[in-house]
């Protein structure tokens, strides 16, 4: 039975629970396709990804390769128990160890999301160094279930509290725009940054600490780029006490900062790389962790103590393996950095041109937006973390007015195209962008 869009739109609010939203005022386009960069409501309205989905989908959308594989796989085994061995399984794992930034090698560990992936590296790093205390930055987000909230320094951990995981600890990282270290100068903020991390890491025992857990650039929290020097720093750091550095690279993997992974582009090799999104850009759920081998053989005489019912599915281990044969054959990790150039100096020239627009950060295929209400007291156009996020919802309605979806959070906008994005794709971006802050500025000025 086919139904009109208004009766989708009903059925969709009566029946499912959209995550993160008050659900009563939610007014959505009803997807039904999408191909290449490109989404399709039911009415046939096209609208550009401009954010991957969530930071996610950076194939496209309906690549032909991908859906082959996906759908060879099924027509062979849909699901083989983790505890079988799996074709699929070897040959994802290899290639990914095979983009790792180890030369020693290393071994995969399979989830279903970055959530798990996150609780599960976690768990490893603990048992590894006897250790408890994990530590993670206040603008961070890891995870929705309880565990990696728990490590989540943003607001969507408090529901999680009080119960929670024990032993999660945090610190505040390096944000050059809003420092919170009272400076403008990187090198100082720097400086200051990891004078502050030593000073956590002292008060709570470094004997104690199994593990700092970071995003290499801070993710739905802002698209924050640390300064040149800080994780090489914290990789420091973490030598001297023995702790292990997790590198939560679910947002950053698979070409979005214009490499394999944001450890090759800030030449910063950590212990443990989480995995998800990129890995089979999206097609079908999966995520995991990476462990260098000289950790990994632990496990040869040691229980690993992780294990999920859909670990290395076999659907989703093949649309991983066609994805990054698609990424290697498309060039796909070194094309974010054309992308950075053409977006990035599109975004600074709208920056220039609207007084809203406070500041403009990114790399690769992943800019932020931050909106404030004066420039030059940088006060944010909507209080981070606060409940009231009016007028923002303005300037993502202009977005989809023009064709445009992208997401944000609180006073920033996520910009972060596919990686098969073109150039004329980028300038329609733009365009729509720089219409839809049109309609914010209106909206701030009644």
């Amino acid at each position: 039975m086919l139904l009109a869009t208004e009766d989708l739109k009903a059925l969709h609010k009566r029946r499912v629970l959209t995550p993160w939203s008050a659900q009563a005022a939610l007014d959505a386009p009803v997807i039904v396709r999408a191909e290449g960069v490109a989404l399709y409501d039911a009415e046939g309205h096209r609208y550009i990804d401009a954010s991957s989905g969530l930071i996610a989908v950076n194939l496209g959308h309906r690549d032909p390769r991908m859906v082959a594989a996906i759908r060879d796989q099924a027509d062979r085994v849909a699901y083989v128990a983790p505890s079988l061995f799996n074709d699929q399984r070897a040959l994802l794992a290899d290639k990914l160890i095979a983009i790792a930034p180890w030369a020693e090698g290393g071994r995969v560990f399979f989830t279903t999301g970055g959530t798990e992936a996150n609780e599960d590296a976690v768990r490893a790093a603990r048992t590894l160094t006897g250790r408890t205390k994990v530590l993670t930055a206040y603008r961070s987000f890891h995870g929705s279930s309880m565990g990696s909230a728990t490590f989540s320094g943003e607001s969507r951990r408090w529901p999680s509290e009080p119960l929670g995981v024990p032993g999660a600890v945090r610190f505040f990282t390096p944000y050059p725009y809003r420092s919170p270290f009272d400076t403008q100068d990187p090198e100082q903020e720097t400086r200051r940054a990891i004078a502050h991390l030593r000073d956590v890491v002292g008060y709570e025992n470094p004997e104690s600490v199994a593990a700092i857990l970071i995003e290499p650039v801070v993710g739905s929290n802002g698209v924050i780029v640390y300064p040149e020097g800080y994780l090489a720093q914290v990789r420091r750091l973490c030598d001297e006490f023995g702790i292990l550095l997790i590198f939560d690279e679910v947002m950053t993997g698979f070409g979005r900062t214009g490499a394999a992974f944001a450890a090759h582009r800030f030449a910063v090799t950590p212990d443990v790389i989480t995995f998800a999104k990129g890995v089979t850009s999206a097609y079908v759920p999966m995520g995991g962790f990476m462990l260098r081998e000289p950790l990994a053989v632990y496990f040869d005489d040691h229980v690993l103590w992780s294990g999920h019912t859909y670990s290395g599915h076999p659907l989703a281990a093949a649309a991983g393996i066609a994805a990054l044969d698609a990424y290697a054959q498309d060039g796909l990790f070194e094309r974010g950095r054309a992308i950075e150039k053409r977006l990035g100096e599109g975004l600074a020239r709208l920056q220039e041109k609207h007084a809203v627009v406070g500041d403009v950060r990114g790399l690769g295929a992943f800019f932020g937006l931050e909106f404030v209400r004066d420039r030059d007291s940088r006060t944010p156009l909507v209080a981070w973390q606060g409940k009231d996020i009016a007028p923002m919802p303005v300037f993502f309605a202009g977005l989809r007015k023009r064709g445009v979806y992208a997401f944000g959070r609180y006073n920033v906008a996520h910009i972060a195209p596919p990686l098969v994005v073109d150039d004329a794709e980028i300038d329609e971006i733009l365009a729509a962008i720089d219409g839809a802050i049109g309609d914010l500025e209106a909206a701030i000025a009644r």
